[in-house]
């Protein structure tokens, strides 16, 4: 197996991280000041950012001023050293699935100055199954809600898994989409890096508020041959990381609201902060990957 190194720099606690995979495939950290021996590489052959949960539309103590805040999110996309090569939204643009909300996100997302991927989240599909969100951003380009493409030696997933999280309470991919991923993937050398997007974790990160999805471990057992895999989605609006072998999973931050740690209440309600604070909780992440396969992934407060 061919070493691989994942830096991991928690930009808006000024904390860094380097993750590092060793030959038995496992993550160690460690300070980077200790890491002399392994600096990253000065020159990035791709960057892109990872939006996700700007819920257009919702009005509530949490956060009445959405649209700012997204706003403020995409200026700061729009001033990055290095203009990413696209940006891709995780879910829950609207907040309820209307039209309005569908048409206002967009004038908003317009103002990116990189081209912009988009999947829904379960908030984007109430009441018609996606309808109103397929015909305000475009879906030519998928198949059973599978997108693929390939950028600077990377190959992209997008998935789709929230069309029956009304009825199951819990992300699902189905096993036609699974049957596409399938077919997908076997065409991919195992040492080509896999970045895979989805809005609902692809793991069991707290099944109970549906932040699971109910046929994930199929789409993993597909994803276990390669060396390496990042799996990034939204719905949690937090940050939060996980591994499973060369599989590394992280969620987003939200550009509108946070919701609690796993199992802090009853249920995922929209968390009320001072002001101050809000902004702190809000953000954006970067991701780059430099030759020799490095992979930065940096988080970018709001505030």
């Amino acid at each position: 197996m061919k070493r691989r190194n994942f830096m991991n720099h928690v930009g808006w606690t000024g904390l860094g991280i380097l993750w590092a995979v060793g030959s038995n495939g496992l993550l160690s950290s460690c300070n980077i000041s200790e890491t002399t021996d392994k600096k990253r590489l000065n020159t990035a052959s791709l960057s892109f950012v990872q939006i996700s949960d700007t819920h257009i539309g919702f009005h509530k103590p949490a956060n009445e001023h959405v649209t700012e805040t997204l706003l403020k999110a995409i200026n700061a996309i729009n001033s990055l050293p290095t203009p990413p090569a696209f940006v891709v939204h995780t879910g829950d643009i609207s907040h309820l699935s209307k039209p309005a909300e569908f048409d206002l996100a967009k004038q908003i997302l317009s103002q990116l100055k990189a081209p912009l991927f988009t999947l829904p989240g379960e908030h984007d599909t109430i009441g018609d199954r996606g309808k109103a969100y397929s015909e305000a951003f475009s879906q030519k380009d998928k198949k059973e809600g599978l997108q693929s493409w390939d950028s600077s030696g990377v190959h992209f997933v997008s998935l789709t898994n929230v069309l029956d999280f009304g009825e199951t309470g819990k992300g699902k991919l189905g096993q036609a989409q699974l049957d596409l991923l399938a077919k997908d993937l076997a065409a991919q050398n195992r040492d080509t890096p896999l970045v895979i997007f989805s809005h609902i974790p692809l793991y069991d990160l707290y099944p109970k508020w549906g932040w699971a999805t109910a046929d994930s471990a199929k789409a993993l057992s597909l994803l276990s041959r390669f060396s390496s895999v990042t799996v990034l989605n939204g719905h949690i609006h937090q940050v939060i990381q996980h591994s499973e072998g060369n599989i590394r999973f992280s969620t987003a931050a939200s550009t509108a609201y946070p919701l609690p740690a796993p199992g802090n209440g009853e249920q995922p309600a929209p968390v009320k902060l001072p002001e101050n604070n809000l902004l702190a909780a809000l953000g954006f992440r970067t991701v780059e990957f430099a030759p020799g396969h490095n992979i930065q992934v940096d988080q970018h407060s709001l505030a």
